[in-house]
């Protein structure tokens, strides 16, 4: 029998033998009163009152004693072994008591697991924090995974990392992590960044990063995994942070042989486009009065389809610079509300052939900013385009120019169409993201708000959205006056101010430029 349910056992039957005595007691001394000594009613209830109250005072106290004493000794037996508790002798576990084959038992048990306790600590009092290596779970998993110290030391590396970096454990262990793994980030937050701001202010924390590179071994492999990093400040063995990587090679390799095949076709389409525009704009020239209302539309949504497409050919060109880090952006003093109108200009045949009215509305007093007029003119492009795409006709598009609160030119474009999800915003100014609610419905690359994020980023400025689905969209971008670049203009060579925007960033400052 079960050592417990035999325990319950012997509980139950003491229990039932002492309730069954009380009872016993209770009518004996009612018999005893009534037939013997021919008491009257009240005197028998006043005894069997009195037998009942010592009854309630005695039979507890016998049964609580009884019923917790495997308790005690299990308790015994633990505070003996207890290093916080001095003398404190071993239960006898010989004595016959109530449960005494259970207490035996689980006193054992206590016994063994506080002697393999003892043994786990002997041996990693012995053991240095680099013996991680002596971890099952650490050196099988089949993901590369390495560990730092507080100063971002490799303490140790997985077999599976040593296999993906191309390099042996020797060369690995003890080495930087920014110097072993010159990662590159498509965002600002990289693992030297977010490691910053944790430090000193959590105890713990995590982070996840998608489409990192890494070019590994001799001939420069190019590897690109999700980063998943865990941060523990206060490890008793000096493991703070914890690095693991999850490859997705294949997969985004084909992502980016895509893009260069597309840019390799478009940059063959746009001397063409050129000369399409150039003609459409000479036939306009010469047929301006001579045609009649329908081939003057059929000309306008000619010119308005080559415009599309000279838009999609620059978008596609830059994206390609930006990620070989090829887009070189000038910076130099120009009138904010120039560029606007011209931005409009170009876009007002398009959004008149949707019936959509574009209205600008740029404040007094701003001053000059310091831009590239090309750049920041497609990112201007790219978000009234947008704005016209999915707008329906009669709806209007505004666009406001102003000073902000931080001293930044900030401008907002705003549409009256279907909206955005919440749950796609976070991902809008991603490579190759596109709604699938969209894809549908409106063409598109997934790539415009990439890029106006990457230029306005160069810029030195911030791009945001506020969107509700089915109550229309606000893209908002600040750029700097031209005032706020002085300094940086003192202190170079040439008028104008140099700018990359860069589609990978590097994981180390001492990398940047």
């Amino acid at each position: 029998m079960d050592y417990l349910q035999k325990f319950v056992s012997q509980v139950r039957s003491r229990l039932f033998i002492a309730l069954l005595a009380n009872n016993a007691l209770i009518l004996a001394d009612w018999w005893l009163l009534h037939e013997v000594f021919h008491l009257s009613f009240g005197q028998i209830a006043l005894s069997m009152v009195v037998i009942s109250a010592l009854a309630l005072t005695i039979l507890p106290q016998v049964s609580a004693k009884y019923i917790t004493e495997p308790t005690k000794l299990i308790w015994q037996a633990i505070l003996h072994i207890a290093p916080d508790v001095a003398n404190v002798p071993a239960p006898n576990l010989k004595q016959k008591s109530a449960g005494h084959e259970l207490v035996a038992y689980l006193a054992s048990h206590i016994y063994q697991m506080a002697s393999v306790v003892q043994d786990l600590e002997k041996t990693n009092a012995t053991q240095k924090p680099s013996d991680l290596s002596l971890n099952f779970v650490a050196t099988a998993i089949p993901l590369p995974l390495v560990v730092l110290d507080k100063n971002q030391v490799v303490l140790f590396a997985n077999n599976a990392m040593c296999e993906y970096i191309e390099r042996p454990a020797k060369d690995v262990i003890g080495q930087n992590v920014y110097t072993l793994l010159d990662m590159s980030f498509n965002s600002a937050e990289t693992l030297d960044t977010w490691l910053a701001q944790v430090k000193g202010k959590e105890a713990v924390a995590s982070n996840t990063w998608e489409r990192v590179r890494l070019d590994v071994g001799e001939y420069r492999t190019r590897r690109q995994f999700d980063l998943a990093a865990y941060y523990n400040q206060n490890n008793p063995e000096g493991f703070e942070t914890m690095l693991v990587m999850f490859d997705h090679s294949k997969r985004y390799a084909e992502d980016d042989q895509a893009l260069s095949f597309i840019a390799l076709a478009v940059h063959e389409l746009r001397v063409p486009i050129t000369l399409l525009r150039g003609y459409i704009e000479a036939l306009e020239e010469d047929m301006q009065g001579k045609m009649d209302p329908e081939m003057a539309d059929f000309m306008r949504k000619m010119s308005a389809a080559a415009q599309s497409l000279s838009a999609f050919i620059n978008n596609m060109l830059n994206v390609a610079r930006i990620e070989s880090n090829q887009l070189v952006l000038k910076l130099r003093e120009d009138q904010w509300p120039s560029i606007i109108q011209t931005a409009v200009n170009d876009l007002s045949l398009r959004a008149k052939l949707h019936g959509i009215e574009i209205n600008v509305r740029v404040d007094d007093g701003l001053p000059t900013v310091g831009v590239d007029r090309v750049g920041i003119y497609e990112v201007l492009v790219n978000l009234v385009d947008n704005a016209i795409k999915y707008s329906t006709n009669g709806q209007q598009i505004t666009i406001h120019s102003y000073m902000s609160k931080e001293g930044m030119v900030e401008t907002t474009v705003e549409d009256q169409g279907a909206g955005i999800p919440a749950n796609i915003v976070p991902h809008l100014f991603e490579k190759f993201y596109r709604s699938h609610r969209s894809r549908s419905q409106v063409g598109g690359t997934g790539l415009g708000l990439f890029l106006c994020k990457a230029i306005v980023d160069a810029h030195g400025g911030k791009i945001w959205v506020r969107s509700t689905e089915g109550q229309g969209s606000t893209f908002g971008f600040t750029v700097q006056p031209y005032a706020h670049l002085a300094e940086e203009q003192k202190i170079g060579d040439d008028k104008d101010i140099t700018r990359g925007a860069h589609g990978w960033i590097k994981n180390h400052s001492m990398y940047s430029g």
